[in-house]
């Protein structure tokens, strides 16, 4: 069980860091829409507030989500669901 615990930690980190690659894209689409992003706060701020004005920007221009939106979210539902079973088959 601990092998596949490891497995499983290892595709959480992958898609962990995916997810943040996504997370610059959809930064830099907004850049090139003219939102000012706070690169301090950005951790904290993708969530509250980068996510919703990106997913209504495409929305408005597109009449679809983009897709950075929906490849950040599935990246992070992935990196939470693999990690938390990693951990749970490595207690085992």
């Amino acid at each position: 069980m601990t092998a596949l615990g490891n497995v499983l930690l290892g595709i959480a980190i992958a898609s962990a860091l995916a997810g943040v690659a996504s997370s610059l894209a959809l930064a830099a689409e907004l850049q090139r829409r003219g939102v000012k992003i706070d690169w301090i706060w950005f951790r904290v701020l993708i969530v509250i507030r980068y996510l919703g004005q990106y997913r209504d920007i495409t929305r408005r221009e597109t009449g679809r989500t983009g897709p950075w939106y929906r490849a950040y979210v599935t990246c992070m539902i992935v990196a939470l669901v693999t990690a938390i079973a990693g951990l749970v088959l490595r207690a085992l």
